[in-house]
């Protein structure tokens, strides 16, 4: 692929448009073409699946960038004029769609339930819930799949409750949810019908707890409304919506990519099992080489700015490539930076829970879910192995969220 360097005073009629999302030649592999980039084009003018053109940002600082400055707005994607990576407009009101001081008013009010206190305080009961389900797993015959085992139930029985929703009803989660993060995989009437389905479900949920109030996240969000004005009702359920689709979307993927790397590294496995006071570290490594998507959610210039010796025109589309940030060799010296490695020093400079204002509210709680979930795995199954080769398996495709398909282990 042609990327002619035109960061430095070259036009923009002189860049090739890349079509965007890019090839992912594997389910172990990132786009090779962010290598091209980073090294020849770092801010990549793209097509987007509606047609529509952006920009892609692919080195670590650049990317930093766009992610904490105030002039790539959140807010400014719901407007009818704004480019849009999806057919569907995103939801307007959310944390992913408001700038300050919205944005700020709205975090305000979950951040005090992620709190690192609360977060500990949960570790005994995600414990918990992941014993159960590793009883579960051991009684069956080998091969199994890890994400009809485990990387799907747990998160999305941490986040039913601490939120306060029916565990129950997680199978239509998975399709609500599906439907909030799909680029291409479903149509703009599919996706439009199911977030209509999941915020009517939501809106009832809030009338039973105001009718029988309860002390989970929920609960506080209906007294933050009814007794504190902070929220109105359709915010209310706009924000319960907003935690359930991303407190285990990107958990459920990470579970699975993480579990594949250290199955593809034996020796590393058997390292963290004799010396569990590196898993810590090793996680951070392994949020780092496991992306869960290609961008994070589309920015829009308030005005023009230049990042990496490109101007961006006011109103332009921008994509933080996290991906191509968390393998930048110039961040991440050393080793390949594509490649594990759970000494990497550098590993805790990582971008996977994004940086500035939009930083991921709950990356607390998804650090305390991998830490047990992957320290009771290596403890539980000391011969847990992949049951097919790495060629054969597959990653979801169409989606902001990538994960695999399937992951067949076996002990």
């Amino acid at each position: 692929m042609d990327t002619t360097d035109t960061t430095h005073g070259g036009s923009e009629t002189d860049r090739p448009v890349l079509e965007y999302p890019f090839h992912r030649p594997s389910a172990v592999e990132v786009p090779p073409v962010y290598e091209e980039l980073r090294g020849k084009c770092p801010v990549a003018h793209v097509r987007l699946p509606t047609g529509d053109e952006g920009y892609v940002v692919t080195r670590y600082d650049d990317v930093r960038t766009v992610l904490a400055d105030a002039r790539f707005s959140r807010a400014a994607t719901i407007s009818p004029e704004a480019p849009q990576l999806t057919p569907t407009p995103p939801v307007p009101g959310s944390l992913f769609t408001t700038d300050a001081p919205e944005h700020t008013r709205l975090r305000r009010l979950v951040s005090r339930e992620f709190t690192a206190r609360r977060v500990q305080n949960m570790r005994p009961r995600i414990q918990e819930l992941t014993d159960g389900l590793l009883d579960e797993m051991e009684k069956l015959d080998g091969p199994v799949d890890l994400n009809t085992a485990l990387a799907f139930p747990l998160p999305v029985m941490v986040i039913c409750e601490l939120l306060g929703v029916p565990f129950e009803d997680r199978d239509r989660f998975r399709e609500w949810s599906d439907a909030f993060v799909s680029i291409t995989a479903h149509t703009p009437e599919e996706m439009a019908a199911q977030r209509q389905q999941m915020i009517g479900y939501l809106g009832e949920l809030v009338k039973r707890k105001r009718e029988e109030p309860t002390d989970d996240l929920m609960g506080a969000l209906v007294v933050a409304s009814d007794e504190e004005g902070s929220l109105n009702e359709y915010e209310l359920i706009v924000m319960a919506a907003t935690i359930l689709v991303a407190g285990h979307e990107t958990t459920v993927s990470m579970i699975g990519k993480i579990v594949l790397t250290l199955l593809r590294h034996p020796e590393q496995m058997a390292v963290l099992r004799e010396h569990p006071e590196k898993l810590d570290h090793a996680i951070e490594e392994l949020l780092r080489v496991n992306p869960i998507g290609d961008g994070g959610p589309l920015r829009i210039t308030l005005e023009d700015v230049e990042v990496g010796g490109t101007l961006i025109p006011k109103g332009s589309a921008v994509l933080a490539a996290v991906c191509s940030a968390n393998q930048d060799p110039d961040r991440f010296p050393g080793a390949q930076a594509n490649e594990f490695d759970p000494e990497r020093p550098e590993a805790v400079h990582h971008v996977a829970f994004g940086h500035g204002p939009h930083f991921c509210v709950g990356a607390a709680l998804a650090r305390a879910e991998l830490q047990i979930v992957i320290s009771s795995l290596l403890n539980r199954f000391p011969g847990l192995r992949l049951a097919e080769e790495v060629g054969s398996l597959e990653l979801t495709t169409g989606m902001m969220v990538h994960g695999l398909k399937e992951l067949p282990v076996t002990w």
